[in-house]
């Protein structure tokens, strides 16, 4: 296990912003984490960097989760149980499924980040989530010192969210995952866009690769490379309503995208309404609003993660003075609350 003291975190985060760990450990086997102790407030797991904010140094010590590998568990003719380390990129585990003639993950393709980070997040995208083919979860449990499974039901998966970032929140480290991909394609495209990229591309016979490559092309499309500008992708989730305040709004706004989210809820595109709110390509110093998609916040240069939050909370509070919609961040939020207290 590799270590060094008073590291930079800037290339370690996609929203480039800068910060210090005070030591940094490498994990690149499950049992270097037996030797580890883990101080919740203090120390931090940090992966791709691709949905987290980070707005200070870090005292404790930063885990590069750097543990590698990809295999076939089982296989037949319908379907696959593949089993991928937390450590991997998660595109690179899309691009490796399909390689094998596996189906499931194509909407998924080009998700930044990596394979742990996945089933904390329930990442999902173009009608697609990782609870669609997520069997099992293996962490680390640092309360208990000991490793530990959970089945897909345990995870507790929701919107962007699962027990990993709610009530069991920084107490496991995902080391590996578990999921049953298919042999048979079946096209999951009723999402906006993808017909028409395929379209595009001249596809008369729809495959799971094709479907990959045109995900591809509308996420390099719509979303700014983290490479080029500093951004972290969605920054806000699309709030679920109720169906009245839903039907409110409708009324009033005839255009706002809503959709059927179960429970007699329904999900609101938090897009149109920061767009609505004059933010889309908004700049305040190097901290802005992307002008290719009103959902991403950018670092133009050298923003720090202070400011990226000053103006994700001014974005956030005119949606809600607009709309009466509170939006909430996606990605993790590390040194301050989002909310700020009455007494700060």
């Amino acid at each position: 296990m590799k270590q060094s003291r008073n590291v930079s975190l800037q290339r370690f985060n996609t929203f480039g912003v800068p910060a210090t760990a005070s030591r940094v450990a490498q994990l690149s086997r499950v049992e270097d984490l037996a030797r580890c102790t883990f101080m919740p407030g203090r120390d931090l797991v940090l992966g791709g960097g691709s949905n987290l904010l980070l707005t200070g140094d870090i005292e404790g010590t930063v885990f590069l989760n750097r543990m590698a590998g990809m295999r076939l568990l089982e296989d037949s003719h319908e379907g696959a149980l593949v089993e991928c380390a937390s450590g991997e990129l998660w595109h690179s585990m899309v691009l490796w499924s399909l390689a094998h003639g596996l189906c499931g993950l194509e909407n998924l393709s080009l998700i930044p980040g990596l394979v742990g980070a996945a089933p904390i997040q329930n990442i999902g995208a173009y009608g697609v989530e990782l609870s669609d083919v997520l069997v099992s979860v293996r962490c680390w449990d640092w309360l208990a010192g000991k490793p530990v499974e959970f089945t897909a039901e345990d995870c507790r998966l929701g919107y962007r969210t699962s027990r990993f970032k709610t009530d069991d929140a920084n107490r496991f480290l995902v080391t590996s995952i578990r999921m049953n991909l298919a042999r048979r394609f079946q096209p999951r495209l009723e999402y906006a866009g993808i017909e028409e990229q395929l379209g595009a591309m001249g596809v008369s016979e729809v495959t799971a690769d094709l479907v990959s490559r045109a995900v591809i092309a509308l996420r390099k499309r719509k979303l700014p490379d983290p490479a080029l500008v500093g951004n972290a992708g969605s920054f806000f989730k699309n709030p679920a309503v109720t169906a009245d305040l839903a039907d409110t709004l409708k009324a009033d706004f005839p255009t706002l995208p809503a959709y059927p989210a179960g429970d007699g809820r329904y999900k609101l595109s938090a897009a149109w309404m920061i767009d609505h709110c004059g933010w889309k390509g908004h700049r305040a110093g190097d901290a802005g609003v992307s002008d290719q998609h009103a959902l991403v916040l950018v670092n133009h240069g050298t923003a720090s993660g202070r400011e990226l939050l000053e103006l994700a909370r001014r974005v956030a509070a005119s949606v809600q003075d607009r709309f009466g919609v509170a939006l909430e961040p996606e990605p993790v939020i590390v040194g301050a609350p989002w909310q700020e207290s009455p007494d700060s």
